[in-house]
């Protein structure tokens, strides 16, 4: 009865935290646009994009209760996982570790192998340990569509099953007043790094002359090479083939300066949605929270330095002119948007403890800062004719019931992640099925600007638009 009680009480509060940080940061009611007839096309109505690219959460795990999305409801009573060396059935969960990778005293060992609401043991404000969320092991996880492989695959397994009401906290709120997709898959296999990448190449840098310690064991199905306890033999940054798919760092800055020269990625080349933007004379920034302190050498404990993907590129090295005017500190997006000097295009990472990373950030702080960004647009001049798309970098190793859409090529899709689109011209209280990837954004932008592809996926990726209701009258 006590721990009855005791839950009620948490979920009390937390709801409470949430609709009052929305109420705070935006009405209820969701602003429309101007009174009249909407301009008929996408290149009237939308003059500013404006990505939020946040870090770490499956659908189901924030959206797994949402009303009339494909959520929990429609999930499997039964959730079969696999050992992945001896193929017998993991039936219960180890206790999950904290944020120090100690066993967590607030949750119980021995839960079911299924979802569990995470509210019955923790708030939405308390910091939780994380997860394995790499290249190979999320293919093992997902093992072809299977979604069977995830407590097997995880350092964490006591959490992978672990949800949150995410209808109930200030992006849910968004997500309630314009458009959440439930269909959205982020693009590669793996953690922020490979996925950061795609959000600008859709490609997969390389790295031909990597450190042999850099270079992953490999075995002949494709995944890690494992010794006779399942342990895996070498897990690096890097395929056999010279793929960087794993955390690894630029040669430019910033980056880490315990960081060794020889490990450092070379300059990247291929072309980059900045460099199409450039090309076509659209504006455009990335804006990353603590970037400046990064940048003069004294980078913020959580600033997260493979979550600059630019900075990787040739184009935007150290000392070009196109690195100071399109790679900029998150205070520079508050300021211009506060001036009217917001850029056509915009992507905003927020330093680590903003993004909702397991570990190290918590899922409130992170939710409160996105809804406080969206409500400074809304409050500009530019929030009539904005589409702000907010979304996920990758799952961080946590179950979702739908596997990614087939056919699979070399570098995923993976797994289902939230995206909540938020404009006047969003379609309100929205859920849209339509099937996208993280390559979709690109898609979205290239359709806009009328921009050449950057490759085969964004090529085909739906591009956002069914989420929006371009020829209807606004009042």
């Amino acid at each position: 009865m006590l721990l009855r009680r005791t839950t009620v009480i948490r979920r009390s509060i937390a709801l409470a935290i949430g609709f009052a940080i929305v109420a705070g940061c935006s009405s209820t009611t969701a602003p429309s646009a101007p009174a009249g007839t909407a301009p008929a096309t996408l290149q009237d109505a939308i003059q500013h994009v404006v990505v939020i690219y946040q870090e770490n959460w499956s659908f189901d795990a924030l959206y797994g209760s949402f009303p009339g999305a494909n959520n929990l409801s429609r999930a499997s009573a039964t959730i079969p996982q696999f050992d992945k060396l001896s193929g017998a059935a993991i039936t219960s969960l180890p206790q999950p570790l904290n944020y120090a990778g100690n066993p967590d005293p607030d949750f119980p060992a021995g839960l079911p192998a299924q979802p569990y609401d995470a509210m019955t043991y923790i708030q939405p404000s308390t910091l939780t340990g994380d997860l394995v969320h790499r290249f190979y092991q999320e293919q093992g996880q997902i093992d072809r569509g299977r979604m069977d492989g995830f407590v097997t695959w995880s350092d964490n397994p006591g959490l992978v099953f672990s949800y949150f009401d995410g209808s109930q906290l200030p992006e849910g709120m968004l997500a309630k007043q314009y458009t959440l997709a439930d269909n959205f898959y982020h693009s590669a296999f793996g953690g922020s790094f490979l996925n950061h990448q795609w959000l600008i190449c859709a490609c997969t840098p390389t790295f031909p002359s990597a450190p042999a310690s850099a270079v992953a064991t490999v075995a002949s199905n494709g995944l890690l090479a494992l010794g006779s306890n399942g342990a895996i033999v070498h897990d690096g940054y890097v395929t056999p083939d010279g793929y960087v798919v794993n955390t690894a760092y630029t040669v430019n800055t910033p980056h880490p300066a315990s960081a060794a020269p020889a490990s450092l990625v070379p300059q990247q080349t291929n072309p980059t949605i900045g460099d199409r933007l450039s090309g076509a004379g659209v504006s455009w920034k990335w804006y990353s929270g603590g970037w400046n302190n990064a940048l003069a050498g004294n980078p913020d404990p959580l600033f997260q330095f493979h979550h600059q993907p630019f900075a990787y590129y040739q184009n935007y090295a150290d000392g070009t002119a196109a690195k100071a005017a399109h790679l900029q500190d998150e205070t520079n997006f508050l300021a211009d948007v506060k001036s009217g000097a917001l850029p056509a295009v915009s992507f905003i990472k927020p330093l680590g403890n903003d993004n909702e990373h397991p570990g190290y950030s918590s899922l409130l702080a992170g939710q409160q800062h996105v809804a406080s960004l969206v409500a400074a647009i809304q409050n500009s001049s530019a929030w009539p004719s904005t589409a702000i798309i907010i979304t996920y970098d990758e799952n961080g190793g946590r179950w979702d019931h739908m596997p990614p859409p087939g056919p699979f090529d070399r570098w995923g899709p993976g797994s289902r992640v939230p995206a909540v689109i938020v404009s006047p011209w969003a379609r309100h209280g929205f859920v849209d099925h339509t099937q996208y990837e993280t390559d979709s954004i690109l898609a979205f932008i290239e359709k806009r600007w009328g921009l050449q592809p950057l490759g085969t996926r964004d090529a085909h990726a739906n591009p956002l638009t069914n989420a929006f209701t371009f020829s209807q009258t606004k009042k």
